[in-house]
């Protein structure tokens, strides 16, 4: 059902902004997860793609999500945070990545 995307070894590194180090997505290790963040305009496949090629590890599903940006205070002006896409990566069994050490 899925097609293969193929894409260059630089927009791998592109798409895997970096690892989110949070208590929620640590939660996710149990369950063969990892949460990377993704420029807006990654899709899924290929999220799927440069995650297997820069990990060497099979991939079985991925999920995004965009987090919009809050608005805050800088110096007494409105400010606007700008917004976010995490995608959580679903590992095949017997797959890990340690987003501890860097690539």
């Amino acid at each position: 059902m899925s097609k293969q995307v193929t894409i260059s070894k630089e927009r791998m590194y592109d798409v895997i902004k970096s690892p989110v180090i949070t208590e929620k997505a640590t939660m996710g290790s149990e369950h063969n997860q990892v949460t990377f963040r993704v420029p807006l305009d990654a899709s899924k496949p290929e999220i799927k793609a440069a995650v297997e090629g820069v990990f060497d590890v099979k991939v079985n599903a991925v999920n995004t999500l965009i987090q919009k940006g809050k608005a805050k205070r800088f110096r007494g002006r409105m400010g606007r945070r700008s917004d976010v896409k995490k995608a959580v990566v679903t590992l095949a069994e017997g797959h890990s990545i340690d987003v501890t050490t860097g690539v």
